[in-house]
């Protein structure tokens, strides 16, 4: 009996229907029409959730103003597995979980969706693909390129399933959060740090050229033989922490950040010290 009231429960709370959800996944294909180097896909992911979460907070125009902001947030992640992601995030918002769990669940899991699609489908499928079809194409069948054409075209198709499939998987999954939100919350917390910090290391890239010459005429590089031992991933570490206290600290805009950066890179670039 108590399975019964709780799944009841749990349908009570659904204001999304099946078509609110097919509609997203449809709509997640707009993930990078906002491309940025601030926020990445953060534009596009909040535009495809956006019309789901007028409708879970038609009353409620401060959650709505969380909501978007929270999605507004960086994120950048696999465009195929994205609706899967959306659609979990999205059974959590309906239930009003907490802000911090579902913003950690986000940030833990875009940077693992994004590795496994790039394996599985960039990596693997459309090379094999490719290879098949450009094959025909060179023999002059023009069935070479309609197939590629098809199963790309159906790649991005598996966004409507993957949306439900999240989203079934979220409303599932619903007792068990509610049981074990603060557990949860601080595990996806940690996770989603993680996530970042690894991030640091991949997109942030500084590798000092310089050398330094001994008496004895042995060059010793700055980079390996400097940095490298005191702390691998040095530089770029210190430099996202001082963007992020600069940001925090408002003292300077993301844009002119990004400004900064690229005159620097350049700069640093031409004088052979980066």
């Amino acid at each position: 009996m108590t399975i019964v009231t709780e799944s009841k429960n749990i349908e009570n709370k659904r204001v999304l229907s099946k078509k609110d959800i097919s509609r997203m996944g449809i709509r997640s294909t707009l993930l990078q029409s906002s491309f940025n180097y601030e926020r990445m896909q953060a534009g596009g992911w909040t535009l495809s959730m956006l019309p789901c979460l007028k409708k879970i907070y038609k009353d409620d125009k401060e959650g709505l103003s969380d909501a978007m902001t929270d999605n507004m947030e960086f994120i950048n992640t696999h465009p195929l597995l994205v609706s899967f992601l959306m659609g979990l995030l999205l059974s959590l918002e309906e239930n009003h979980e907490d802000r911090g769990l579902i913003k950690g669940l986000k940030v833990g899991l875009f940077g693992p969706l994004a590795g496994i699609g790039d394996a599985i489908f960039w990596f693997t499928l459309l090379p094999i693909v490719a290879g098949i079809t450009a094959s025909f194409a060179q023999q002059g069948n023009v069935l070479g390129p309609i197939l590629f054409f098809a199963i790309y075209l159906g790649m991005f198709l598996l966004k409507v399933p993957l949306a439900h499939a999240g989203y079934n998987l979220g409303v599932k999954a619903i007792d068990f959060v509610e049981e074990k939100s603060q557990e949860i919350s601080k595990a996806a917390s940690i996770m989603g740090i993680t996530v970042i910090g690894a991030l640091i290391a991949t997109y942030v890239n500084i590798n000092v050229l310089s050398e330094i010459t001994t008496k004895a005429g042995n060059a010793v590089s700055i980079q390996k033989d400097f940095f490298d031992m005191i702390f691998p991933n040095l530089l770029p570490m210190a430099y996202t922490l001082f963007m992020f206290y600069l940001l925090k600290s408002k003292k300077a805009s993301p844009t002119l950040l990004i400004v900064i950066t690229f005159s620097l890179s350049i700069i640093l670039s031409l004088l052979g010290v980066l």
